[in-house]
């Protein structure tokens, strides 16, 4: 049978196996048919509303050497794959901070510990018990639970990431249990060499071992926190954005060879790499620079995992590729339930972390490549292990997307959790009315609510940082832990009776989810929309944002109101200037929606106000124009209307309205209630 190459790793770590007869393609020629292969499979997966990643993993196992042959097994594109997961490390990285990891540290060595010792212990046990039908020996079942003992970091966290999980209680849990798993490879790769040779020398290596590592976090801990904001700052006086990047590469990567160098992953150095750049005043900045570099290796790291599937291995030996994957995935999840309980979790936070953890990982490859070196399993059976470990993977994205749905099954307590949160939820806002739903408590969401406070308006503000909430709840501030996301949450902080939604956090995927909880419940809501750039704008836009406002959009304006008054424009012509530019960019600026408290300009003058209506199924509007119906005599705008989902602004006055449209009017308040009296008044009134 031919094998499949196991792993990923240092040149001596790596024994290989070898293919024969693979087809010679050029390096330009592989590069550009999985850039091919990768865009049509996320493509397929995007449209069957499944993650992407499942789209790597797939086109990696279709293209690999195993199933079609079309790729052959490339070192390259391996070793270059790799760095998909150091670029991913280090932006987390950027998510933590030195203070945070020292209060992780309980479970960086306690959970963390107690997870791979278990898992090894329980593989030893079970080596013993099956000794007799299967042979297998104790050195060989150590080798094999330490394997099985690592979850893979790549899929963790970017799932994770995307659901905006990584500060949650759980989140925290599982990042605790992948960064002793990262350190856990050295002392494992030196005790399977030990099993499959002499082992006088155990000892020492694990002495010498625990040595590099303790240097390694010192110098990278201690010096680089003292070096790292003076070098960036030294860079960034440079104002060079090319060599901002380069500098911003050549940290990250020389993080992540000072790890790798003293046996370490490469994912860990660039994982400090991070946390120090957090402590700089360039972390957004950073964070936005890596993106690019960090998505398409991480791509194509996927890609590579998926080509080491060999699904003959599969066909020939079932039962015991189905063994090998219900097995350790179930008790990974029941082993990790309890000892994350054990450390203080509630039944939903500990079933969450083991679900989470419950699949194989990278560096399991590494190791087992290494057993296979030592001769202490049999290859076929080693094949059918990595078969298994690769099956739980390309299953880890729907365990993590459905561990609400889980949990909520088979925890009793749990909802009594939820019952409690949305209480808390429900508690802040009970008495509040045409407030503003904030979700998302960082810069943008605490700037939103310091102005809404001068303005003397009242807002309910949703985040999943625990500490963030603490101390904001503490200062006074009317903030709550929830998830925007959930549609409980939602309505617990009083979507009906709020006059507007803002979400203030740059996530799209995020955004989405919570546009289409809204459209659902509570349509006519005003919804603010925030996001870096415009790439999404009508994405968010077709969801039922009222309105999206790009971070670039602003920035540009105050670029240009900046350099037109350097250039001794007159300061009133500049403002003017600025107001026609959001006025053309932003239609909710020549207008808003009008609230319980609001009150008149300080002249006296009414303002300009936009209007949401609904149109009835038995209005006598349905089935005539916008011309028919005479709103533009009026005085009355028509900028948008909504229809099954999709927002069409600035429509045709000979569009024709139809049942459940919500037209969106602008004008003064005296005109819009003739206006809404028109769209809703009904048939029989009409001929009456």
């Amino acid at each position: 049978m031919s094998h499949g190459v196991l792993v990923r790793g240092s040149a001596d770590e790596r024994g290989r196996f070898t293919h024969a007869f693979l087809p010679m393609i050029s390096p330009l020629e592989m590069t550009l048919f999985l850039l091919l292969a990768s865009v049509a499979g996320v493509v397929i997966f995007r449209f069957l509303n499944l993650p992407p990643m499942l789209g790597y993993l797939t086109v990696g196992i279709v293209v690999g050497p195993h199933a079609f042959g079309l790729i052959p097994d490339s070192a390259g594109a391996q070793n270059l794959a790799e760095f998909g997961v150091v670029f991913l490390m280090f932006s987390i990285g950027l998510e933590f901070s030195l203070a945070k990891l020292r209060t992780m540290r309980r479970l960086v060595f306690g959970l963390g510990l107690l997870q791979v010792i278990g898992t090894v212990a329980v593989a030893v046990s079970l080596g013993f018990v099956l000794e007799r039908w299967v042979h297998i020996t104790w050195q060989a079942s150590v080798a094999l639970g330490g394997a099985l003992a690592m979850s893979s970091t790549a899929i963790v966290s970017k799932m994770l990431a995307e659901r905006l999980e990584i500060e949650t209680e759980h989140g925290r849990n599982i990042f605790g249990v992948l960064l002793f798993q990262d350190l856990a490879v050295v002392p494992l790769l030196i005790i399977i060499s030990a099993l499959g040779g002499r082992s006088e020398n155990l000892v020492s290596a694990l002495g010498v071992a625990a040595i590099k590592i303790v240097v390694a976090l010192a110098l990278l801990l201690i010096v680089g926190q003292r070096f790292m904001t003076r070098w960036f700052n030294v860079v960034a006086r440079r104002r060079s954005q090319e060599l901002f990047i380069l500098n911003l590469l050549l940290v990250t990567l020389g993080a992540a060879f000072i790890t790798d160098k003293f046996g370490l992953s490469l994912a860990l150095g660039a994982f400090i790499a991070g946390m120090l750049i957090a402590e700089t005043p360039y972390r957004h900045q950073v964070e936005e620079d890596i993106k690019p570099f960090r998505d398409v290796l991480l791509g194509l790291f996927f890609v590579t995992t998926g080509m080491l599937l060999n699904p003959r291995v599969i066909w020939e030996h079932p039962l015991i590729v189905l063994a090998f994957f219900l097995g350790p995935v179930l008790l990974k999840m029941v082993m990790i339930t309890g000892l994350a309980r054990l450390f203080g979790a509630t039944p939903g936070v500990a079933m969450r972390t083991g679900i989470g953890l419950a699949q194989a990982g990278e560096f399991g490859f590494v190791l087992l490549n290494l057993i296979l070196d030592r001769h202490l399993v049999d290859a076929t059976l080693l094949q059918a292990i990595l078969a298994a470990m690769l099956l739980s993977m390309l299953a880890a994205p729907f365990m993590i997307q459905n561990a609400d749905r889980v949990v909520l099954r088979l925890s009793s307590t749990e909802w009594m959790m939820q019952s409690l949160q949305m209480t808390r939820i429900a508690t802040q806002s009970l008495k509040q009315s045409g407030h503003v739903i904030i979700c998302g408590y960082g810069r943008a969401g605490q700037n939103l609510a310091r102005m809404l406070e001068h303005e003397g308006l009242s807002y309910v503000a949703l985040d999943l940082d625990p500490d963030r909430v603490a101390a904001a709840a503490a200062a006074g501030e009317s903030v709550v832990f929830g998830d925007a996301g959930r549609r409980e949450s939602l309505l617990a902080a009083g979507l009906h009776r709020a006059g507007a939604i803002a979400i203030t956090y740059a996530n799209t995927p995020s955004a989405m989810r919570v546009l289409h909880n809204i459209h659902e419940m509570e349509p006519t809501l005003p919804v603010i929309v925030r996001t870096v750039d415009d790439a999404d704008l009508e994405k968010l836009l077709a969801a039922g944002a009222t309105e999206v406002i790009p971070e670039i959009v602003e920035g540009s304006l105050m670029l240009a109101s900046h350099t037109l008054v350097v250039m001794g424009v007159p300061m009133r012509r500049v403002v003017r200037r600025v107001e026609e530019m959001r006025d053309e960019r932003y239609a909710l600026l020549r207008g808003y929606f009008h609230g319980a408290d609001d009150i008149d300009d300080d002249d006296g003058h009414e303002q300009v106000r936009l209007q949401s209506v609904p149109v009835d199924e038995s209005a006598d509007a349905v089935g005539r124009t916008l011309a028919e119906l005479g709103l533009f005599e009026l005085g009355v705008e028509v900028t948008a209307i909504r229809r099954h989902g999709i927002r069409g602004v600035e429509p045709d006055p000979s569009t024709k309205l139809r049942a459940s449209d919500i037209v969106v009017l602008r004008g003064l308040p005296e005109q819009l209630a003739q206006a809404e009296e028109r769209l809703s008044k009904h048939r029989r009134a009409a001929a009456a």
